[in-house]
């Protein structure tokens, strides 16, 4: 009987986290950063099984890495002081429908993450993933502590969509765009 490597600052979330801001075909650079993969994972908060495996997963990646934590202070900064990922979308976005009652997390990583389907089996459509579709995110946690800025990070690993949904921050059409517009309106700036 293998014994299989459990890694403590690793999850993968439920299938009711819905991607956001989904940047995983092409690695963006943010101001002349290095470019990432990203994605912003909605996890509702009924969801109390991934909740409280990205909590424990946070609190290892911080013991695993009191010692870059620490840096050249006398101490390890607590846990409550530093940034961490899994911030709360009824305080931070209180103005979004999609945040509301949930959790979010942004996971980004430098290389391309693997993204399945249901059967696990390649996406290779790029259209189908898109901001707003349903699905597990394989994710990894782990302490930084550059240029002052100290606290977890999340990167990630996979991604498997489970179902579509309604696309987020789509863009509108030129048809609807103009759909309500009333010819008159533009007497005004004719004088």
């Amino acid at each position: 009987m293998s014994t299989k490597f459990v890694n403590p600052t690793k999850v993968v979330t439920g299938k009711d986290t819905r991607w956001s801001y989904a940047n995983v075909w092409q690695a963006k650079s943010i101001n002349g950063g290095t470019p990432k993969y990203s994605v912003s994972l909605i996890i509702p908060k009924s969801d109390t099984v991934t909740v409280k495996k990205i909590k424990a997963a946070i609190q290892a990646a911080y013991e695993e890495g009191e010692g870059k934590l620490k840096g050249n202070g006398r101490s390890v900064p607590p846990l409550s002081a530093i940034k961490t990922p899994l911030r709360d979308g009824d305080t931070e976005r209180p103005d979004d429908e999609a945040y509301k009652g949930c959790y979010f997390i942004n996971a980004n990583s430098t290389t391309a993450p693997g993204i399945v389907d249901a059967d696990r089996q390649e996406i290779l459509d790029h259209s189908e993933v898109y901001s707003g579709v349903y699905g597990r995110a394989s994710i990894s946690f782990y302490a930084f502590n550059s240029s002052g800025n100290r606290g977890i990070a999340c990167g990630l690993n996979n991604l498997q969509k489970i179902r579509d949904g309604e696309p987020l921050g789509s863009r509108s059409s030129a048809q609807d765009d103009f759909a309500d517009v009333d010819d008159d309106d533009d007497e005004g700036f004719l004088d």
